[in-house]
This record gives C-alpha cells, structure tokens and sequence, in this order.
C-alpha cells in the first residue's frame, strides 16, 4: 500500500510538472496577443511596430515554428542544462534565475525566523496555561495585509525613523524590513495551528502522570510539541515555500529582486525562457520542501506510523466567549449595512482624501469617493469570493485526503505555485477580473487543507482503536462515517476557516498586481492598492479594509472555537479520547 501511494505521488507529480510547464509555455498564445509585438516593446518602447520588425523578431526566436515546437526545443536544450536564452535581454536565463532564487531564499530564510519566533511567543501562553484560546488575535495577524504592512513598515522604520533601507537589496539590513512584512502573517498562521491543537495534547493522562512524578515542564511542553507536529510539519513547508515565491507584492514594494518579481517581468514581457526557468525553479523548490516536510514528520512518528499504534489526541474544547464572535459579527454588518446605504461611486474631488466626519464616517479616498459606501459594497464580492473558494477548498481536500498519494503530488506541484503566476495564467486566458482571480487562486488554495487532511487520514487509519474496530468486525463504511471523518472533517474545517481570510488576502494580492478586480470596482483588495499611494497623508483609507479583513479573521476563528466547544459538550467522548489517556505520545 505504500508503494502504490508513494508511486501514485510521484507519477502525480510528474504530470503536474509537465502540465504546469506546457501551460506557461503556451503563455504568448493563450494571451491571444502577438508575442513579437510584446518582445518588441520590451526591447525598445521607441521603435515603430513595423511588419518588417515584426517579422524578424519572429524568425529570431522562432516563433514562426508554432507554440510546440518551441516548446519541444526548450524542453531538449534542458535535457542538456541549457535553460536558453532571454528574449529581451539576451542574457542567459540560468544565472538570471539561480541569483532571484538565492535572494528569495535569503529573504525566506529571514522571514521565516521572525514566523517562528512570532509563533513561539502566541504557543507559549498554551504550554504556560495548559489551555488555549478561541485565537482571534492570531488570526488577526495572519490577516494582516502583507503589502499594506510592507508599506507601512517602510514608511514607519524606513522613512520617518530612517532607521532601515527603504529598497534594494545590498546587505543583511536589507532583509529587516521584508521579512517583518512576510514574517508577522505567516507567525500568525503557524502559531495558530500549533495552539489550536496543543490544548488537547496537554490534558493526555500521560502529561498528567508526568506532572506527578515531578518532570520538569520544559520536558512536557517539548514531548507536547512533538506529539502535536506531525499533522503540522507539511503546513510548515507550504509556508515556507510561499515565503519564497509568494513574496511577489513585498518584492515590488522594497524593489526586491527576488524570483517572483522576476517571474512577474518576465510575464508581463512575455519573456517566455526567463518564465519557464523561474517557474521552474519555484515547482523544484516545492518539491524539495515537500520531501524534507515528509521525511521530518516520519521521523517524528517514528515506527508508531508504520505498526499502527498511533493514539489520537481527544477532542476537547477551545474555550471562546459567545461574546467575541457576537460583537465582531455586529461591528461588521453594521460597518458593512451602513456602506451599502451610501454611493461608492460618487467622486467628488473637493473632498479627496478628507479625514473621518459625520458626513464620511470612514474619510475618503484620493478621487473623494466614500471609503464605508465603498467598504461595504465590496464586501459580498470579497467575502462572498474568499467563501466560495474556502468552500471548494475544503471539498477537495477531504477527497485528496483519503488519496494521500495523489494528494501530496498534487499539493506538492500547486503549493510551489504563487497565486501570482497562477493570476497570470489565468488572466493571460480569461482576462483580469474578479473571476480570473477567484479561478486562479481556488486552484492552489487546496494544498495547505489537503496536506492537513491526507496527514490526519493516515494517522486515523493507523491508529489502535481502528485496529481493535476492524477486528471485532466493522465495516469500511461504518469506521469511515463513524470515526474516520469526524475525526478528520473538524480540525480540517476550522483549518480552512483560518485561511478564509488568508484567501481574501490571495484575491487583494492580485488586485494590488492588476490581475483581479478592476476599477472602479469597491472590491478590498482594490480598495488597499488605491490607498497604498497616499497612505502616509490619508491612513484611514488603507486602514478601513486591513481592519475589515482583521475582524472577518477573528469572527471566523473565534466563531468556529465556539461551535466546536458546544458540539463537543454535547457529544459523549468517543473511544478514542478513552484509549489516548493510557498512552504515552508518540516518540516520548
């Protein structure tokens, strides 16, 4: 069984790979625009588009040979390590993508240290208290806008203080600034996770037992820590290989020269080696992450995977007030009732970028348009978008999580994926727009709950109690309806609340690049690109969409806390809980 899942993850992978690179390779055509005229003008915007320059632009880089056969001559030439040639520069596209690849890594590296440490700081309260909380301040942070905080610390620390570079990339004090701005919501996400699934762990009768016989706490948090990372370990891959090549909005604003930033010149050029070698390069890297993370969590499971003695944490429930959810509900229906009263559209220049009054509750924007009418009209094509992607998400993950093979090839090439190639992509075939973006990232949003689901299915599966269930008889049907998914569909489910925000994000991302919705259109993504320019002398416009996308990231969590804490209260523990509390963790 393991080799069939293990052969069906590396044939998966193998046909993502292919499939990936024939689609950006097709890029020029799909965008059904004439690629000499776009090399043309990257080349030189002066000279006249002639038939005659056309024409030897295409014999140049044979293009008149058609789409596959180019295709086939640079899949050849890489057979032999030759990644070919840039179309604008000239230059060899290897160096080009090795030195984006090393400052991405650099600045991923960087970003992920401040992630952990943010996460070791939101954890520790946990192992401190023995209990979580509905973790809305988390969520808050994973909210937060990376480019708007990018601009935001640039101006602060950069700007006004002085303290730090504002762009380029020279020296280690320019890593400060953009790893703050990737690293404060990826620590946010992680350090959710993590307690979210701590408090369970804590209340074992092992962590009980360690107690009275006097183990030092630093031990019970670590054996703790190490029984609640297994599920955990691919969601830390996925965040670091988005560190890497999701970096792109960050990269723009610190003039980073990253490998998605030059993934995105490349495309907005058609450059299509450059293209291939970048993209390339970012699916090797997510293949690598994801073999490390597998590896790591079969070392922290140890033989328990392999002779199905795993024991599975019971469920107990994340104490939240009603009140959180209430009140964050009610500040957003109000904010966003009272904006659909008001006309987003109406410009009235006499009073761009006026401050906070009775009449413009929220102030106004650079084209004197009222930011809570613009607020709360954008609000169902964003937050209504986010849920129907969040949705879908879930959906296939709970499918792929009982194909884990197929599932972590798959999750493997869509996770190395930045929404922003994908936004291209996409864009490139149906055009910018809401649509386009919503289609773009609903394909890669899928890996993070797929990895959560695959790894949480097996475990089930190679649990004691599942064995003791099979051998006193019961059916497949019964141990995947009775045990097997509720154990599973929870903790992906409030997973994939968590990232319901993140997801809102994703779609603003691409608005901030020009590939989702487009003006004038009231959407929040779009609303934070606008505001970007003046938000030094206007902050209240940048501020009202960061802070709505803040409290739709604790009304979800603290919400879904509050759910699972009833259901939990009402349900009589199930065997497994019972089993748990006799048993060790794994690898103790």
């Amino acid at each position: 069984m393991r080799s069939v899942a293990k052969n069906a993850a590396g044939l998966t992978r193998c046909l993502g790979l292919l499939a990936v690179l024939a689609v950006v390779g097709l890029l020029p055509w799909l965008s059904r625009r004439d690629p000499a005229l776009t090399v043309l003008r990257a080349r030189s915007a002066e000279q006249e588009a002639t038939e005659e320059a056309l024409a030897a632009i295409r014999q140049d880089l044979g293009l008149d040979a058609g789409p596959l056969s180019l295709l086939g001559r640079w899949a050849a030439d890489l057979l032999h390590g030759d990644f070919g040639t840039s179309w604008v520069s000239g230059h060899d596209v290897l160096p080009s993508v090795v030195a984006g690849l090393q400052v991405s890594l650099g600045l991923m590296g960087a970003a992920l240290g401040v992630a952990v440490l943010l996460a070791a700081a939101l954890v520790a309260p946990v192992l401190v208290r023995g209990r979580g909380s509905a973790g809305a301040c988390a969520a808050m942070l994973a909210a937060v806008p990376e480019f708007l905080l990018a601009t935001v610390v640039l101006l602060v620390f950069g700007v006004w203080l002085g303290w730090l570079p504002t762009s380029g990339w020279q020296s280690a004090q320019y890593l400060v600034l953009p790893a703050l701005a990737l690293g404060v919501p990826a620590g946010g996400l992680l350090g959710r996770l993590v307690a979210d699934a701590l408090p369970a762990v804590l209340d074992e009768r092992w962590a009980e037992l360690w107690r009275g016989a006097g183990v030092s706490r630093a031990r019970i948090a670590g054996a703790a820590l190490r029984r609640v990372l297994p599920p955990l370990v691919p969601q830390f891959g996925m965040v670091a290989v988005g560190l890497t090549g999701g970096a792109v909005a960050v990269e723009t604003v610190f003039a980073v020269p990253g490998i998605g930033r030059t993934a995105l010149g490349a495309a907005r050029s058609q450059d299509l080696p450059l293209l291939q070698g970048a993209v390339l390069a970012l699916l090797l890297l997510g293949l690598v992450a994801g073999a490390v993370a597998a590896g790591v969590r079969r070392r922290l499971l140890g033989p328990a995977l392999r002779d199905a003695g795993l024991t599975l944490p019971p469920a107990r429930p994340v104490r939240a007030h009603p009140a959180v959810p209430v009140v964050l509900a009610a500040v957003l229906l109000l904010t966003i009732g009272w904006g659909l009263l008001r006309d987003p559209y109406t410009v009235d220049t006499t009073v761009r970028l006026a401050a906070p009054s009775w009449a413009h509750p929220l102030g106004t924007d650079g084209l004197g348009r009222d930011v809570l009418a613009r607020l709360g009209h954008g609000a169902a094509s964003t937050v209504g978008t986010a849920a129907a992607v969040c949705l879908l998400g879930l959906l296939i993950a709970l499918v792929l999580g009982f194909a884990p093979g197929i599932a972590a090839g798959a999750s493997d090439i869509a996770n190395a994926l930045p929404p922003v190639i994908v936004g291209i992509l996409v864009a490139a075939a149906v055009g910018p727009g809401t649509g386009g973006a919503a289609l773009a990232v609903a394909l890669i949003s899928w890996p993070a709950l797929s990895a959560h689901a695959a790894a949480l299915v097996q475990e089930v599966r190679a649990s004691a109690f599942l064995t003791a269930q099979r051998a006193i008889g019961a059916g497949p049907f019964w141990i995947l309806t009775r045990h097997v998914l509720p154990s599973v569909a929870g903790p992906v489910a409030r997973h994939a609340l968590l990232r319901l925000p993140g997801i809102a994000l994703a779609l603003a991302s691409l608005g901030f690049l020009g590939l989702g919705a487009q003006p004038p259109a009231p959407e929040w993504g779009l609303l934070l690109e606008e505001s970007r320019a003046y938000v030094e002398r206007a902050p209240w416009a940048a501020l009202a969409p960061a802070v709505a996308l803040a409290l739709l990231a604790g009304l979800a969590v603290s919400g879904a806390a509050l759910t699972q804490g009833r259901r939990v209260r009402r349900t009589t523990p199930a065997p497994v809980g019972t089993k748990v509390e006799k048993e060790a963790p794994v690898g103790a």
